[in-house]
């Protein structure tokens, strides 16, 4: 653990490679092996990839035969929140840290600071959108460990968003609850407000507004010895299993499901002689703690309203929380 009171130094870290699995690989060895007292900036770019949030159904948010049939990949990573499409038009970043480092202000002012450098206004709206006259380049979403969390998300420069449609199959209760007709609709590439705006150009802009929020780059690693860490390659193994990015296959004898202003959630529930026996959650809600939490409370539960609305009762009191008792009090589970 980090000593309380020392100043962490700064580490960035550019990845060579285009695959996504190596690439979320390196981004929890970074979290396990480095975050814990420095400060670290993580640039990378997927190719042809579609990455879904920790606690997403593959099946139900990606379109999977035509992701497969152009050769991409799909990929799950450990924070929460909902799928996005990858190509190389696009520049995601990482900040990992200390979690007595973690403010969230002053790793977005790096995105902003960076994008008004080569030109844009930008700004920071909502929980997790950056915006450039009012349209999406930014979506982000978080992670938190035992010591150390991280925060990263996308930088679309020039990216393919026709393949949005293609692949990702957004529900018509998102869309709707965006008060937009298209996700398309929703998002802007930065080349079509500064139309010389390169990858390289943005990435050099990352740098220096990472350098000028946290003082001067310590270190920069090599990303081929990372690739050959051990741990690197266990993580890789993780995170191209099958197991890891479509889950077990759900066998379950009820389903409800619903959607709220802080995400979606469905709740596969299978009962044994009146007893929850198991219980699967998919949500793009982004925090991935309360979705574990509200898992395990509901294990070995009577299969009845009160039961279930009992059972989460028990959870600590939040927003979400309360907004699922309130949808489950008027919910018929016959």
């Amino acid at each position: 653990m980090s000593e309380v009171g020392k100043i962490p130094s700064t580490i960035f870290v550019e990845s060579d490679s285009f695959d996504p699995w190596l690439n979320l690989a390196v981004e929890e060895y970074l979290l396990n092996s480095f975050a814990k007292e420095n400060i670290v900036l993580y640039l990378w770019q997927n190719e042809n990839t579609v990455v879904i949030g920790r606690n997403q159904n593959a099946w139900q948010e990606c379109r999977l035969d035509n992701l497969h049939r152009d050769g991409g990949k799909l990929a799950r990573r450990l924070s929460g929140g909902g799928a996005v499409f990858h190509d190389l038009g696009n520049l995601n970043f990482t900040f990992l840290l200390p979690k007595r480092e973690y403010d969230l202000h002053r790793q977005l002012s790096v995105i902003v600071d960076g994008v008004k450098s080569v030109g844009i206004d930008a700004h920071f709206s909502g929980r997790n959108d950056i915006l450039a006259e009012g349209r999406k380049f930014s979506g982000n979403a978080f992670y938190h460990g035992q010591y150390a969390s991280y925060h990263h998300g996308t930088i679309l420069v020039d990216v393919d968003t026709r393949r949005l449609s293609e692949y990702l199959n957004v529900s018509r209760a998102k869309i709707e609850s965006k008060g937009v007709k298209s996700v398309v609709s929703r998002v802007v590439n930065l080349r079509e407000l500064k139309p010389d705006l390169t990858i390289e150009r943005m990435k050099e802009a990352m740098y220096m507004g990472f350098a000028e929020e946290y003082g001067r780059i310590y270190e920069v690693l090599d990303f081929d010895e990372l690739r050959k860490s051990l741990d690197v390659k266990s993580l890789y193994g993780k995170y191209s299993s099958k197991e890891w990015l479509l889950g077990k296959s759900p066998e379950f004898n009820f389903k409800i499901g619903n959607r709220f202003s802080w995400g979606g959630i469905e709740l596969l529930f299978t009962s044994k002689k009146g007893i929850i026996s198991d219980v699967i959650v998919y949500s793009d809600s982004m925090d991935v703690d309360f979705i574990e939490q509200l898992k395990r409370e509901l294990i070995r539960v009577e299969f009845s309203r009160v039961a279930i609305v009992k059972a989460i009762e028990m959870l600590p009191e939040r927003s979400e929380r309360n907004d699922i008792i309130a949808w489950l009090q008027t919910t018929d589970l016959n």
